[in-house]
Formats: C-alpha cells, sequence, structure tokens
C-alpha cells in the first residue's frame, strides 16, 4: 500500500516555508510513499520536484480561480490563474490530468457554493473532505456533498511546511496513470492523526 499527500505547499508558494529537499527528506522520515506538489498559482516547483525525485513526487498546481481554489494533479504545465473555473478544470484534463477540489466548503479561504459545486460535478474528479485547517463542519459538509455527488474523496495535509507532513494521508493501491490513481483513490483509507490540524492556521 502507499501512503499519498494529495495537497501540499513548498516554499514556490508565497506562503510556503519549506524548500524541496526539505519535502523529501520529511516524506523520507514519516514514510509517505508519493506527494503531491500543489503551490498556489505555479508549476515551477513541482515539475523541479518531478525532476529530483520521480519515484516521489506527483506534479500538481492549486489554481485560483475567478470563484473557488481548484488543484490540478498529473498535470505538465501550469494552469493561469483568474479563469473561469470550468476554463480551469478543461485546461486540467486537457493535459490528462485529474481535477481535485481542495477546502470546497471553507468559509476562511476562496470557496464555492454548494449549488455552484453541483453545477461543476461533471469536471470534477475529486472533492477533499478532510482539510486539517478548515472547521469540522466545513470538513462534513464537504463529506456529505461528495457523497451525494457520487465523488471520489481525499484527505489532503495542506502542508505548507516540511513539518506538517506525516499527520494526515491517503493509503491505497499502486496505481499505473493517472485514471487508474482515480479508481483506486475511491477505495482509499483516509488517515488523520492526533495532530493533524494543530499549529497553523491557513
Amino acid at each position: 500500500m502507499l501512503r499519498v499527500d494529495l495537497h501540499l505547499h513548498s516554499h514556490f508558494s508565497h506562503d510556503g516555508k519549506s524548500s524541496l529537499q526539505q519535502l523529501i527528506d520529511r516524506a523520507r522520515e514519516c514514510r509517505l510513499d508519493r506527494l503531491a506538489l500543489t503551490d498556489h498559482n505555479t508549476i515551477e516547483g513541482a515539475l523541479s520536484f518531478v525532476r529530483a525525485a520521480p519515484e516521489l513526487a506527483i506534479a500538481g498546481e492549486e489554481a485560483k480561480t475567478l470563484e473557488g481554489e481548484v488543484i490540478g494533479l498529473f498535470i505538465s504545465s501550469r494552469v493561469p490563474p483568474f479563469l473561469a473555473p470550468e476554463e480551469a478544470m478543461d485546461l486540467i484534463h486537457g493535459m490528462g490530468g485529474l481535477v481535485y477540489l481542495p477546502h470546497p466548503l471553507d468559509r476562511y479561504r476562496a470557496h464555492y457554493s454548494e449549488h455552484r459545486i453541483a453545477e461543476l460535478a461533471p469536471r470534477i474528479d475529486i472533492i477533499e473532505t478532510y482539510n486539517p485547517w478548515c472547521e469540522a463542519d466545513a470538513n462534513r459538509a464537504a463529506a456529505r456533498l461528495a457523497d451525494e455527488l457520487g465523488k471520489v474523496t481525499a484527505t489532503g495535509s495542506d502542508s505548507h511546511s516540511a513539518e506538517e507532513l506525516g499527520r494526515s494521508w491517503m493509503e491505497m493501491e499502486d496505481y499505473r496513470d493517472a485514471g487508474d490513481f482515480l479508481d483506486k483513490l475511491r477505495y482509499a483509507r483516509h488517515v488523520v492523526t492526533a495532530s493533524s490540524g494543530t499549529g497553523r492556521r491557513a
């Protein structure tokens, strides 16, 4: 089984604190097998990460749209910020990537309404149902909505420093490509430790 963190940031994000090497070292320390580097509005760090640690890295980006934020996983080029959500999601799929909706109902960060998420559902592959920096009610509401929409769910650490890695992750079978990853993620185990959500407010 693989231990996978699907949502984290490096110093390529304006609010990230850790270098790529620090993330690599920390992943080895806490036995994480895959890290999806999803820096804000840039893929530069993720592409460097893939070159530095191809066995560990999943290339991603967290792009701010004209509404909420969207993560592209398994992508190969930047998703520009401030696009319409539909346009950003179509760009991700055009690269063969997966559309991941982070902290979808967090009132403290850019987010979509439940009605809007339902409208966008045909373009969404994965909904984050546990983010350690969200209020519990927001996570529960995301889980209910994902269930109603029949979407694959994920836990993401949303780490902004290497020290935050290893507090929550997904446990899943190995995969061949992005499509197989999505199939395996549907049956993955969400792991949340007692230290998750302590020490930082996103």
